[in-house]
């Protein structure tokens, strides 16, 4: 488990992520989707979230590998999970691109929040 409390948090997951996406043998474009995906996750988890943390592994699942990636928090939580999933919305000063756009670059992607719970997303990336 990895703490994002600051800045070096971020590029810390940056780093682990990388490693393992090479370490499941993620083409070098599979990699750089997981990577940016998990970049913007735990950027949220810091700016959004208060800070968090992430945890990260490989699975294998029905005979395929991948890197499974949670990012928690125990922020404010999102009210409106649809338009926080709309591009181009945002809560900050964003471009509004981090949730909806991490989920377009993953394989798997899974939002777990309510109002004052904090925030929860599971992303998985497989490798082809």
């Amino acid at each position: 488990m990895l703490e994002i409390t600051a800045n070096a948090g971020v590029v810390q997951a940056r780093q682990a992520v990388r490693a393992l996406a090479q370490a499941c043998r993620l083409s070098l474009v599979e990699q750089t989707k997981l990577i940016t995906a998990a970049s913007e996750l735990a950027r949220n988890t810091l700016i959004y979230g208060g800070g968090g943390t992430m945890t990260a592994a490989l699975v294998e699942e029905r005979g395929r590998r991948g890197v499974r990636l949670s990012f928690v928090d125990q922020g404010p939580g999102i009210a409106d999970i649809d338009l926080a999933m709309t591009d181009g919305w945002t809560s900050g000063s964003g471009m509004g691109l981090g949730l909806s756009g991490s989920k377009r670059l993953v394989d798997d992607f899974v939002l777990d929040t309510a109002p004052g719970q904090g925030t929860s997303v599971t992303i998985t990336k497989w490798a082809r």
